[in-house]
């Protein structure tokens, strides 16, 4: 579970003239067209950059979709968060034998997986809908949402907060309106002024101190 605070979010925008993601060439080679990731692209208007299928959409070129890892030498599955937007990942046709337990955190999008068939699915079988071995793969399709299917308040979450999806196995409870703080605890909006004006107070007699020792040992010299 992960708890967030809205009053307290924030975002960081990767400009769209930055490099192609890495995760893109972790492997040589590229999607092929009669591959599953491949032929998803294909029937999502996608473009193919080496292991990976872009969104085809100029407000968001490196927006990833389709991911295939198959035959890439993994031995250990970590750190995919650069492809955190992802709907489909292959992972076939690799020796792995870990895959970390926050690997997929944060992939809500996430929706088809192909792993070797002694693994499980990411966040346990029970996290989709269906889950098949058959020709020495396991296929994961349709991701649950475990949060409360009402809409309302969830027993996963403190009170005051809703419960959200957060990729499979995970769930984020966010601060409903006019709630913030620990367990979502506090009432009212949150104390911006309060919170951070004696931090930026600090902050300017610090470097108010800094500069003034500095200028002193300057003149010494």
């Amino acid at each position: 579970m992960k708890l967030r605070d809205e009053s307290c979010s924030w975002f960081l925008q990767t400009p769209h003239s930055v490099a192609e993601p890495l995760i893109c060439k972790l492997c040589s080679g590229t999607v092929l067209n009669g591959s599953a990731v491949g032929e998803f692209c294909s029937s999502s208007a996608g473009r193919i950059d080496g292991r990976c299928c872009l969104r085809n959409d100029t407000s968001d070129p490196e927006h990833i979709i389709g991911l295939d890892l198959s035959n890439c030498s993994l031995t250990r599955v970590e750190n995919l968060q650069e492809a955190s937007a992802v709907l489909m990942i292959d992972l076939s046709l690799n020796s792995i034998v870990n895959v970390s337990d926050s690997a997929f955190q944060g992939f809500i999008e996430l929706n088809y997986v192909i792993l070797p068939a002694d693994i499980l699915c990411p966040g346990g079988n029970t996290s989709w809908e269906k889950v098949e071995v058959k020709e020495g793969n396991r296929f994961c399709t349709g991701q649950k949402n475990i949060c409360n299917q009402t809409g309302q308040l969830s027993y996963n979450c403190p009170a005051n907060s809703l419960c959200g999806r957060y990729g499979p196995g995970f769930f984020e409870c966010s601060c409903v309106a006019n709630y913030h703080g620990y367990k979502c605890l506090r009432e009212g909006e949150f104390p911006v002024l309060q919170v951070f004006g004696p931090l930026g107070a600090s902050m300017v007699v610090i470097s108010a101190l800094l500069w003034v020792t500095q200028r002193r040992k300057a003149k010494s010299l």
